[in-house]
């Protein structure tokens, strides 16, 4: 299998999650956001960083990019579609996960190993790690809030917590609706994280516990 990670003018996380992929033992590609054509991969990333800029909005004009008709297309047809960060703002400008990403409660950047915990397996991103798990990951985004006007039809697979597992609005770095991480659409194929897990796939990076999150994700492969 191979993983189109795609490059949007502005991303600077692809060197990144196309690194991570690889420590996993996943090939991938990067793929410019001209790319009419990803018939050739079996999952889709759209990696961190600011798309166009982040003008207008934060993934705003990265949705007219000509290879997201193919990756809606894809994302239909139940392939793996994984959004961290930027990417995760762009994947609901898209309609393809409902909601919004908006400025940080306090306003400030974030820029810090936070605390998750996996809420739910049902998602190719978490599929393969137990529920109640506690992951450490590295935060850095301005506009990851989340927001979402009927949050209970969202799937929250990862959601916000204490080192303890504990979920509270005081271990909710951003402000995120219950405290949400990561949600996925309802056939769990599409999913949007904040936090970066391919900046904690080694130890020396301060956490390793991202690995098992791409795992997951390229595993999702083999089993549909």
């Amino acid at each position: 299998m191979t993983v189109a990670v795609v490059v949007f003018p502005g991303t600077n996380c692809e060197q990144d999650v196309a690194y991570g992929l690889g420590v996993i033992g996943a090939d991938s590609e990067l793929v410019w956001h001209r790319e009419t054509d990803l018939s050739g991969y079996s999952a889709v990333v759209l990696p961190g960083g600011f798309a166009h800029g982040d003008y207008l909005r934060t993934g705003a004009i990265a949705r007219f990019s000509p290879v997201m008709h193919e990756v809606t297309r894809l994302a239909r047809e139940g392939y793996p579609i994984l959004g961290i960060c930027n990417g995760f703002q762009i994947l609901c400008e898209s309609g393809l996960l409902p909601g919004a990403l908006i400025r940080n409660r306090d306003l400030r950047f974030i820029c810090r190993p936070v605390e998750v915990r996996v809420r739910s397996t049902t998602s190719v991103l978490t599929a393969g790690v137990e529920a109640g798990r506690v992951l450490t990951l590295p935060l850095n985004s301005y506009e990851g809030n989340y927001v979402a006007s009927d949050l209970p039809s969202v799937e929250v697979v990862l959601e916000y917590c204490g080192p303890d597992g504990e979920t509270s609005e005081r271990h909710n770095p951003n402000g995120s609706m219950g405290s949400s991480a990561a949600v996925a659409n309802s056939r769990g194929n599409v999913v949007g994280i904040m936090p970066h897990p391919e900046r904690a796939i080694e130890t020396v990076l301060g956490s390793a516990d991202g690995r098992v999150l791409l795992e997951s994700f390229v595993g999702s492969t083999a089993r549909d």
